[in-house]
């Protein structure tokens, strides 16, 4: 149960990680939710592969 959780809070704190550093090289907010929908495609492989 313990590394579900450390997974999550891993995926989430990627996912705005790379938000921020998008938003930061861009200066485009667009740009930061874009990298951000596209690292849930981590999350959804990971769903998948039953990690």
């Amino acid at each position: 149960m313990m590394k579900k959780e450390s997974i999550k809070t891993g995926i989430s704190f990627g996912c705005a990680l790379a938000m921020i550093i998008s938003y930061v090289k861009w200066q485009s907010i667009v740009w930061a939710v874009i990298h951000g929908m596209f690292s849930w495609v981590y999350v959804i492989y990971f769903i998948i592969m039953g990690y």
